[in-house]
């Protein structure tokens, strides 16, 4: 079987583009991780997991999501993390990151104008960083196109 993959992101517009890219990881071994339980559907016949949302507006709940997340990442043990972003994607690649994992952000559809404010540092921790419009591609930021 292939390789461990943990997809994660954020709950709404994050999570159902995480969903869209489900073709990629055919063949592996994937966990998913996002902040609702109702979505559990849409995830399929795997592994789900959930934690408690966070983002730069309520910065106090950091610790308490990147121990929800330490938690997924020790269940899992991934060898690669997959986010469509929001900040509880980055802190999965950078507590991971030190063991090891490898981690692929695609910046969120929405950020048309500039790259989402965790998006920016993504290439800090991630081993690869994608934009989803061609105009924000750079020397350190793909565009491999669209997922919806």
């Amino acid at each position: 079987m292939g390789k461990r993959v943990l997809a994660i992101a954020s709950g709404g517009g994050h999570f159902i583009q995480l969903m869209r890219l489900q073709p990629a990881w055919a063949g592996h071994q994937v966990s998913v991780a996002t902040v609702d339980p109702s979505t559990r559907t849409l995830a399929g016949d795997v592994p789900f997991y959930t934690f408690r949302d966070v983002s730069r507006a309520d910065w106090w709940r950091i610790p308490a999501a990147a121990l929800d997340i330490a938690r997924i990442l020790l269940a899992v043990r991934p060898q690669v993390i997959i986010t469509t972003g929001a900040l509880p994607g980055l802190i999965a690649a950078a507590l991971a990151r030190p063991f090891g994992t490898k981690s692929l952000w695609v910046d969120s559809i929405a950020n048309s104008e500039v790259l989402s404010g965790s998006g920016a540092q993504a290439g800090l921790v991630c081993n690869q960083v994608v934009t989803q419009w061609p105009h924000l591609a750079s020397d350190r930021v793909d565009n491999w196109g669209s997922v919806l």
